[in-house]
C-alpha cells in the first residue's frame, strides 16, 4: 500500500476509526511509559497522539452522521 492508498483509506468512515484506534492505543502506550519515567517527551508524544485520535473520532462521527 503507497501513500496515495493510505490517504485515500484514512480519509474513509473505517480508516478515520482504524487511525483513531491505533492512535488511542499508542498514546496509552506513551502515558503508561511517561507515568513510570517521567519523560517530558512521552508525556508529549502520549498528548499529541490523544489529540490526534480526538481529530480521527470527530471526523469518524461526522462522516457517519452525515453520510
Amino acid at each position: 500500500m503507497n501513500l496515495a492508498q493510505l490517504n485515500t483509506f484514512h480519509k474513509t468512515r473505517i480508516g478515520y476509526l482504524v487511525f483513531g484506534l491505533i492512535e488511542l492505543g499508542l498514546s496509552y502506550l506513551f502515558l503508561s511509559l511517561a507515568i513510570n519515567s517521567g519523560s517530558l517527551w512521552q508525556w508529549g508524544l502520549a498528548i499529541i497522539l490523544f489529540i490526534g485520535f480526538a481529530q480521527n473520532i470527530v471526523k469518524f462521527i461526522t462522516k457517519v452522521l452525515h453520510k
